[in-house]
């Protein structure tokens, strides 16, 4: 199949193909007499296997660990475990950052008048690196 039927059949764009195959999480892709890639049902699975992962937040570099990981027949469950377990821990980390943000903001927003005067304790913040409100 071509570019555009696996990236209708995986969820993906052609952009994305394509740079998946260049930083080498999919193989190269077969060319036709006239150069054209062609993708087989195993790519298109691979393909299936990287955007899935890529929706729950694996970065690149995981999403390559996690393809080694389901190719090694040999493999234990264990350290794919591991690899999840981590990404939780990561996302724990950052959902704590954004939710310390958002209170951030909401802080000064609720100490913004949202008048016709300038003073703006928002604008103030952001000017001051945080250092008042």
């Amino acid at each position: 199949m071509n570019i555009g039927q696996a990236a209708h059949q995986s969820g993906l764009s052609a952009k994305m193909i394509r740079y998946y195959e260049s930083i080498g999480l999919l193989n190269p892709a077969h060319r036709s007499d006239n150069g054209y890639r062609l993708y087989h049902a195993d790519d298109v699975h691979t393909l299936a296997f990287i955007k899935r992962s890529r929706d729950l937040g694996f970065s690149l570099e995981e999403v390559a660990r996690l393809l080694t990981l389901w190719r090694d027949r040999q493999r234990a469950s264990a350290d794919v475990k591991a690899l999840a377990h981590q990404h939780i821990e990561d996302l724990n980390r950052r959902i704590e950052e954004l939710v310390g943000l958002r209170d951030t903001l909401q802080d000064l927003v609720a100490h913004c008048q949202g008048d016709d005067r300038p003073d703006c304790p928002i604008l103030k913040d952001l000017a001051n690196g945080g250092g008042c409100h």
